[in-house]
């Protein structure tokens, strides 16, 4: 009735966005209210780009009606250097939601630290701003041939999603571990220059390369494209997928 994946829902549930009751043998059961609102979830999510957590802001009050959790503050929030580069930039709010494809309320949620946003609306905001993922992060990197597991710098901003640098300092590549949750996604569909390779190592996922060319990799597959494809990626499989990822030129 949505047209959305089990696992979609599940992580919507994960989040807030969903609360569907339970049968004593914990079957969910979502009663019509529960679909009518799932279906604006489901609005807000591809009409407008918006990210779990700027939904769970979006529709608050009618969260709270409901007798639920008024949404909270995220734990690991890039808005105050969101807003500095946008400053740097000249760029008014609504000049920079618009250049960047985003809706100026998103926008504003991510930079006020209510929301978080997805590696298509970071990669599109760094275009932007001229800048780079890693720079909102406001993390220095010093340049070091050996990387350890337990020095990895982690990339966290939206939950499902954490990538681990692999490699630090100025290099002609860019190097990352990309771990992705179940329903877990990209956000939508990007594009930069350079070039992509990546190997999964576990799980699986599914690529679209300009909205045309469709690709399901399991473990042990990889795949190479230019990164002024547009393109987008999502988990819709029932476990966590890792990726190796690397870039040509850093990008991220």
């Amino acid at each position: 009735m949505i047209n959305v994946s089990a696992s979609t829902l599940r992580l919507w549930e994960q989040r807030g966005l969903a609360r569907p009751h339970r049968t004593e043998s914990g079957y969910r059961v979502y009663r019509m209210e529960d679909v009518e609102r799932l279906k604006q979830v489901h609005q807000l999510r591809v009409g407008q780009n918006l990210n779990p957590d700027a939904i769970r802001h979006m529709i608050g009050e009618a969260a709270l009606a409901n007798g639920e959790a008024a949404p909270q503050k995220i734990s690991n929030p890039i808005g105050a250097r969101l807003r500095k580069l946008r400053l740097q930039s000249k760029l008014t709010l609504s000049e920079a939601s618009h250049r960047a494809g985003l809706s100026a309320s998103f926008l504003s949620c991510v930079e006020r630290g209510q929301a978080n946003a997805s590696v298509a609306s970071l990669q599109k905001l760094s275009v932007i701003y001229d800048s780079n993922v890693l720079a909102f992060f406001s993390k220095t990197t010093t340049e070091k041939k050996l990387v350890r597991p337990k020095d990895r710098k982690s990339l966290s901003n939206e939950p499902g999603i954490n990538i681990e640098l692999l490699a630090e300092g100025e290099r002609a590549m860019e190097a990352h571990m990309f771990h992705i949750a179940p329903g877990a996604s990209s956000g939508g569909s990007y594009h930069h220059e350079g070039e992509e390779f990546l190997y999964v190592l576990s799980g699986s996922c599914e690529f679209w390369l300009d909205e045309v060319e469709h690709y399901r990799l399991e473990a042990g597959d990889s795949l190479y494209f230019s990164s002024q494809q547009t393109h987008r990626w999502s988990n819709v499989g029932a476990v966590e997928a890792v990726l190796l990822w690397i870039n040509t030129p850093p990008t991220f």
